[in-house]
């Protein structure tokens, strides 16, 4: 009985997909992510409480709501600054947790046991990719969602007013047809002096005005639009034909967020809408799409920064030095700061400098690899 107990127990091991596990890991990866969850839940806590500090007054003279203050606004900003700075906690965790345990001598044990540095990396890396999944999950599906209603409550009760109208538009709307737009109010879904080219072989076939064209917003179906007091001159050879109206229900090819841009706009979408927008924007011939394009792509870069971090967090504080982990999470926080700025700069660069959105997003990882391939090399074996 005893045997077959074991012989099912081993069965199970080998089944079992987390079997390679040894309790070594299993050791650092709770410090791991146990860490992490509490320098998230200290830091979120404290800017919590400057951001009320700040706002506190704003909320007031706008009259916010309690329910949407807490359920609106914060339920949404945890988890948008949590996602953002999540490198941040990677490293402080890492450096945090690794300091101790290098103090504490348990590294010189575990080493002096016969673990390398490269197997004692494996839990660590393990971690990061939990991390590092969840991070992307929620950055290009869950957050987006959540970013919609903080905007949309900082715009009310904030005095963060967004871009809602657009003067002079004109875009692609389909192969060899323009649409231009004198003025439109995205409040009322609204445009004024719309008109609507046609052509083929580069030759105008149709020409098409309307004073006003209206989004209609309960419609079943995409790019319906209404236009009001419409003409519409169809030309065919030497001849022309004129039609007119009061109003006619016509399916063009745009939407109303094709036609303001409002700062933080490509943050409200899930990756695949973003992946979407961009590919029919650029099928348009639109150029602003660079920051939907920089967005797209930092969600997986980010995500990929917590290995390159952790290996530097890692090979950074594993030695056992006299003064305590002070001076490691000083270098964790300088590098990570800078890992930040440079996100932002680099964005930046793409946004007004033309740089390709892919090579802007993925600089600061490039330059990355080879800091933790440098602290990899000095680490203690």
């Amino acid at each position: 009985m005893n045997l077959k107990k074991m012989k099912t127990k081993k069965n199970w091991r080998r089944l079992n997909p987390l079997g390679f596990l040894k309790l070594l890991d299993w050791y650092i990866i709770k410090k791991f992510v146990g860490t992490y969850i509490y320098s998230i839940a200290l830091i979120i806590s404290i800017s919590i409480v400057f951001d009320i500090n700040e706002n506190l007054a704003k909320f007031t003279t706008n009259h916010a709501p309690l329910r949407a203050i807490v359920f609106d606004y914060y339920a949404n900003f945890v988890p948008y600054f949590a996602n953002l700075f999540s490198p941040l906690f990677v490293f402080i965790a890492v450096i945090f947790f690794t300091s101790k345990l290098a103090g504490n001598s348990e590294i010189i044990a575990m080493m002096a046991s016969g673990t390398s540095f490269k197997r004692l990396l494996r839990p660590y890396m393990i971690s990061a990719a939990l991390i590092a999944a969840l991070n992307f999950y929620l950055g290009a599906y869950v957050i987006p969602h959540g970013n919609v209603v903080r905007q949309n409550f900082e715009s009310l009760y904030k005095n963060k007013r967004k871009n809602t109208s657009a003067s002079n538009v004109q875009l692609q709307v389909g192969p060899g047809t323009i649409a231009y737009i004198q003025q439109y109010d995205n409040l009322t879904k609204r445009g004024y002096g719309f008109s609507l080219d046609k052509f083929e072989n580069k030759k105008l076939v149709s020409h098409m005005t309307a004073s006003v064209i209206q989004y209609d917003t309960i419609s079943d179906s995409r790019y319906h639009w209404k236009a009001m007091n419409y003409k519409i001159r169809t030309l065919k050879g030497l001849r022309e034909h004129f039609t007119s109206g009061t109003e006619l229900d016509t399916l063009i090819m745009m939407e109303p967020m094709d036609l303001v841009y409002s700062s933080g706009q490509q943050e409200q979408f899930t990756s695949p809408e973003l992946k979407r927008y961009i590919s029919k924007q650029q099928e348009r011939g639109s150029s602003n799409v660079v920051q939907y394009e920089v967005e797209y792509h930092k969600r997986i870069a980010t995500s990929f920064a917590s290995f390159i971090l952790t290996i530097i967090g890692a090979s950074l504080s594993s030695r056992k030095r006299k003064g305590g982990m002070g001076l490691y999470l000083g270098i964790g926080l300088a590098l990570s700061f800078t890992y930040i700025l440079l996100q932002t700069v680099s964005a930046t660069f793409a946004i007004n400098a033309g740089t390709p959105a892919v090579l802007a997003a993925w600089i600061p990882n490039l330059l990355y690899v080879f800091i933790a391939y440098f602290c990899y090399r000095q680490a203690p074996r």
